[in-house]
Formats: C-alpha cells, structure tokens, sequence
C-alpha cells in the first residue's frame, strides 16, 4: 500500500501538469463513474489519502495532515483517521461525518485497514513516536521526487474505536473512547502496507531490513499466521515489492513490483499456496500484468476479483490515472482502459464491498491560494462494474483483431 504519507509526486521543472484545473472530467468519466464526491477538503486537511471501507461500508480509515491553525506550522508526518460515511435517504454516499485521529501526536503513520469480522477494529503501520531519522532510506523514481521511506520504527499496530465515533456529524462533541494502539508484532526495520485476509487469520505485509541488515532497503512480502504466530515469506525476489492484496475470495494475492531494479514498479498477481490446516506457505503462478516504462502501483481487486484497478504514470508523472486489468494469469491478451480522466493525480483507488462505490485520492478540486495545484483529497463516485467489464470486452476484442493483423502483416512465406 504506497501511501501519500511518504509520497511526493511532482512533475518535471517547467512544467504544469493541469493548468486550467477545468471540470470537464465529470463527462469523460460519466461512462463508468458518475455521482462525484469530494469526502475531504483543504480546509480541514493540507492534503489526505489512501482511505479504505469497513466492511459494512459504513466507515473509513485514512491518512492526512491536519491544516494548521493560523501561524502554526504543519505536522511533518501523516496522521491517522476514521470517520464514518455521510448517506442520504437513498443510500448515496454524500460526504464524511466528523473525522477522528487515531494515531499519537507526531508519530509517522501509514497503511490503515479495517478487521473484517470485528467492527469497528483496525490496523495500521505507525512509528508510535516520531521516526528518529531524518531522512531514512526509501524507494526514489529517478529525479521526478516520487519517492516513499522506510522508517525503522515502523511497526504494524491494532486497535479500535467505540461505535459513538462515526455516529459524530461535528455538530456536537461525544466521548472519545478508542484503544491504545498494540504491536501486533515486533521486528526490527519497516513493517507497513498490511492487510488482513478476508477471515482475518493471516496479515500480509511489507518487510524492509533495518540498514545494517542483510537486505537494507529491498522491500519482501510476507504472511504473518495469527493462529500460530508464525511468519512466512512470500515473495522476496531483489527489488522492491510491497503493497500487497488479498483476493476477495483469498484465493490470490495482487501487490507492486521494481523486479527489474529500473525504479520503475509493475503490477503482480500469484496464487495462494495452502497447506492443510489453512495456513499459506507461499505462492505459485507468479504473474507480471503490466509491463511498460511506468509507474504501476496501488492494484486494488475488484469484487468479483476478475479485474484490478491500480494507478499509472502512462500519461506522465503529473497525471497519474485510475486504469483497469484482467487480473486472470492464462490471458493471452490483456488490454487496459482507464477509469479516471481528470488532469492531475488520481491513484489508490479501492471499492466497496458491494461494489457500488470507488473511492481514491485525486487533486481536483480548487486551487488554494498561493498554491500550483489541489491538494491531495480524498473522492468518491459510484462505480459502474458492469459497464466497466463490457468497455474491457470490447477493448479486449479490438486487441486481439490488431495482434492477429500485426502477425499477419509480419508472415513471411
């Protein structure tokens, strides 16, 4: 789960990725997206993202920084969020209820996900205290400043928050009831980018050893087994590979991968390999769905889990868009269609459990003054899956036709 929390996404000097910031993306997208909300907002964040859906699609978790009061400087580190979800008569998702921080003051946070049988309980990946290092090692994409770091401190925690929270519109205070925050497991170096698998017995996430370790800075995944309290290595291939998924039906894993050591990241899919007491003992059929010159990052499954949604530098590091994928591993072909058509960054989409809904992180809203772009906010819109997989189909039959008249045109007798 790359986070906004360490990410910088800026485009090359002299350039202005969106410069007329126009609304004209509420038509482009209108085919599979439609009903657009803005959840959060500058006045209250400097910027948010990488939210996620409880269960019940009755609340979220997010990271953001607090807009400072007049004269204040900002916090320097992401905090962590729940808030419950505004609806309407018709169950329409109109906005957020009053948003709550769960994390401790000054602390580096990233990567929150709700249980998935426990209401109202969550994880996330927090330096507890503020990280020591100033600048600690990370992933850099070349000289466009898009990088994120690995803390040493960083540690994945539990804890949960009485149902009162989210029940908050910020019209009245209520009782702040909510856990400390628990280890869930201690190693040394950065442990983040966690999810729980959909019967909660199994947590993966991203491992990078401490620097004096034998593998600094190289991202492996891993399973941690709550039942045995036992940790087991999935993919641990040179080159980073970090923000892994469960399937819905846990039967596959998605996440991002730098294999090829170009600073550049692919999107992944394996098979889950099960032993017979349940446990995961690995993976197999390790495939490689992207493969371009971009930055493809944050897949997220669709609920059917036929299809990924993930965000891509293709059109330029200052406009990142949602694309969509086949996520089967035996497809011949296997075309892309974008979902986002905004100018500006779109990433870390997520949907949810009923399908009806994505959520991301996208600067399109209005300019602060003073400042080149949006802020990083987070977005809702209702989410057409059936359109989306019919626009696929048809994508995927016109590639097949243009693979057979290239092979065609390439037949020598």
């Amino acid at each position: 789960m790359l986070t906004l929390a360490a990410v910088a996404l800026v485009a090359p000097p002299g350039t202005n990725p969106n410069p007329d910031w126009d609304p004209a993306w509420t038509n482009a997208e209108n085919a599979i997206l439609t009903d657009h909300v803005q959840l959060t907002s500058r006045d209250e964040f400097l910027k948010a993202g990488e939210a996620y859906f409880s269960p019940d699609d009755d609340w979220i978790i997010f990271q953001a920084i607090p807009a400072p009061a007049e004269g204040e400087t900002p916090d320097q580190h992401y905090s962590m969020y729940v808030a419950g979800l505004k609806r309407n008569e018709s169950g329409d998702i109109v906005g957020l209820k009053q948003a709550f921080r769960v994390s401790e003051p000054g602390s580096a946070n990233t990567c929150g996900w709700p249980h998935p049988t426990k209401p109202y309980h969550f994880l996330f990946g927090t330096t507890t205290t503020p990280p020591k290092e100033d600048d600690p090692a990370g992933y850099q994409r070349g000289t466009s400043k898009y990088s994120w770091q690995f803390p040493r401190e960083m540690e994945i925690v539990r804890s949960w928050i009485d149902p009162e929270f989210l029940d908050a519109d910020g019209t009245q205070g209520v009782n702040l009831f909510m856990g400390e925050p628990e280890a869930m497991f201690t190693r040394d170096g950065y442990d983040a980018e966690a999810s729980w698998s959909p019967d909660s017995r199994h947590i993966l996430y991203t491992h990078v050893d401490a620097p004096d370790g034998l593998r600094p800075g190289d991202g492996d995944i891993w399973v941690y087994d709550a039942e045995y309290n036992t940790h087991t290595p999935l993919v641990t291939a040179r080159g980073y590979d970090g923000g892994p998924f469960f399937s819905h039906d846990a039967k596959r894993i998605t996440y991002r991968s730098d294999r090829r050591g170009d600073n550049l990241l692919q999107v992944m899919v394996a098979d889950l390999v099960y032993d017979d007491t349940g446990a995961i003992t690995g993976i197999a059929n390790e495939t490689q769905l992207t493969d371009n010159a971009h930055v493809n990052w944050c897949p997220f499954f669709t609920r059917d889990s036929d299809y990924l949604v993930y965000a891509t530098s293709e059109l330029g590091h200052g406009n990142y868009e949602v694309f969509m994928v086949a996520a089967d591993p035996s497809l011949d072909v296997r075309p892309r269609i974008r979902i986002t058509k905004a100018r500006g960054f779109d990433g870390l989409p997520v949907i949810t459990a009923d399908g009806e809904w994505m959520m991301w992180t996208a600067q399109r809203g209005e300019l602060a003054e003073g400042e080149g772009r949006p802020s990083s906010q987070l977005w809702v819109a209702r989410y057409d899956h059936t359109r989306a997989t019919k626009i696929y189909a048809a994508t995927t039959r016109q590639a097949r036709v243009e693979a057979q008249q290239d092979e065609f045109d390439a037949y020598e007798p």
